[in-house]
Formats: structure tokens, sequence, C-alpha cells
């Protein structure tokens, strides 16, 4: 009895040791991060309630302008199931080298740092067919391996919506400055952007400010915003829901073009409405930093 008894206690033991190990290995990967992230003065989020309206176009043209406002300047792409930074950045294919301090980012012409899954899939067009905590220990990796160096800003393109992956991810980055949201001024879009605001209030990320994109229509003769849908839905929205209200960014055919290119629309089109209401984005931003009003 006494030695079945001191068998068992070894067994305990041993497990006690393998969680031990394995919680300091936990500690020294999350001071890595801190490490890796305390190089970086501004952390952005940019968030959307649903799919499709625009958030990685958004997060783009925003981290362009922080770069051509003289910031230096990181881009992260974690949207698992469309990581669509390196076709609006034009960097398919890119390789990504591996030092032995970790992953170097590529860079893209204006100087900005970019670091995307789609970068570390083997093929672009396979679906990603994996459970929630391989993904998630594929981007806890991801984001303790970048080597940003020091940096102003690094932009972060959220998965849409506030499921296991956001929630995730937001956890892991310590000391964010806030969540950008992108929204539609269809109610269905606005509906779910609300969950987000309060999906960051629910985990103490700061909500920057809201943006309606696709907020009325360029015509690409006369240059007119046309009212083609309902607008205006975003900021009333914001208004209700007590946070700021950043700007529209209209449906102009030019952002198609530039996205298609792989040329960033702020760049491309620079002095069109759409680039002004970036700019407008861009120092709010901008200011918040100026004030130390950043972080709430």
């Amino acid at each position: 009895m006494a030695e079945e008894q001191k068998s068992s206690c070894s067994g305990c033991g041993s497990a006690h040791g393998q969680q031990g190990e394995g919680g300091f290995q936990a500690f020294l990967e999350q001071e890595e991060l801190k490490d890796r992230m305390g190089k970086i003065q501004h952390k952005i989020l940019v968030m959307s309630g649903k799919g499709g309206v625009g958030k990685s176009t958004v997060a783009t043209n925003l981290a362009v302008a922080l770069s051509k406002a003289g910031k230096a300047v990181g881009l992260l792409d974690v949207d698992f199931h469309g990581p669509s930074i390196p076709t609006l950045l034009k960097l398919e294919g890119k390789p990504v080298y591996q030092s032995e301090e970790g992953l170097i980012p590529v860079e893209f012409s204006s100087g900005i740092k970019v670091m995307s899954v789609g970068f570390l899939l083997r093929d672009q067009d396979e679906a990603v067919i994996w459970r929630g905590p391989m993904k998630i220990g594929f981007l806890k990796q991801l984001l303790k391996d970048v080597i940003w160096g020091d940096l102003d800003y690094l932009v972060i393109d959220f998965p849409p919506g506030t499921g296991d992956e956001p929630l995730s991810i937001a956890q892991m980055i310590p000391e964010c400055d806030g969540a950008i949201i992108v929204t539609t001024p269809q109610n269905l879009a606005l509906n779910d952007v609300k969950k987000s605001i309060n999906f960051c209030r629910r985990i103490k990320v700061p909500v920057l400010g809201v943006v309606e994109n696709m907020s009325g229509l360029v015509c690409p003769h006369c240059r007119n915003v046309i009212d083609l849908f309902k607008k205006g839905g975003g900021e009333e929205m914001a208004k209700k829901m007590d946070v700021p209200f950043l700007g529209r960014i209209p449906i102009d055919p030019s952002i198609v073009e530039a996205s298609d290119l792989g040329e960033p629309y702020v760049s491309r089109h620079g002095g069109t409405e759409g680039a002004a209401a970036f700019s407008r984005i861009v120092q709010h931003v901008i200011d918040l930093e100026d004030k130390g009003n950043t972080l709430s």
C-alpha cells in the first residue's frame, strides 16, 4: 500500500514539474512579446462588426497616410480567412526572412513595415481549416516573433466580428491605444458595429472612433458625391454610443482601381475627397497623441 502511495506521489510530482515548465515557458513568451511591443509607441486596432465593409482598405490607407505624415509605421494583418494586405500593397509572394532574433517584416516602398498571415501560408488560395487553439497559437507566435524595431504606430487589421480570434488577439497586445471601427451606412452593418463597440468596452480597449465607409458615390465623370444609399448612420450611431465619429469615406471607383493595382489610394489619388477623408482621420489620431489622450 505504501509502495502504491509512493508511486502515485511520484507521478503527481512529475505532473507538477511539467506544469511548472509550461508556465515558465508561457511567462518567457509573454515577456518577449512585451519587449517587442514595448518599442512601439502606439498600437491601433482596425475592427469591424462584419466582413465586407472595407476594413482592410481603411487599415492600409490609414497606415500609408500616417507614413506620409512623417511617422514610422508598421502594418500587421492578422485576418486568417481574408488576409488582404498583401494584395492591397502588391506584396503577394514576397518571402519572409527569419534571422536569429525573429521574423523580418516585408518593407513597402514608402518604408512601412508589413507582416501578414498571408505571407506565411503555403498557398494564397488555400482555405485555412484550423481549429481555434491552433490559430490562436499561430497568432501568438506571430506577434511574439516579428521584429518591428522602433515604430511610432503599428496598425493592426483584425478579423471581423467579436469571436474568439479578435478576443484572443486583443488580449495578447499589451497597452494598445484603442480601436478604430469601420462600418457602412446600412442598418445591418450599424447593428453589428454596436456589438464591436460593446466588445471593446468589455475588454477595456478604448474606442478611438467610428469610420463610415462607402458613404455616398463619387461620380467618375463629374466627381460629385451622389447619395446612392443612405448616409449619416455611422455618425448618428457614434453619437448615441458616445464615441467619436472620425469621418466618411465615399464609394470611389478610384479606390477599387488603386486596390486592384496594389497602390494605396491616398498615394495614387491624393487630391480626392476620399484621400482628404483619410487625412482627417489620421489628423484626429495624431491629435489624440499630441494631447496625450490616446489611452483612456
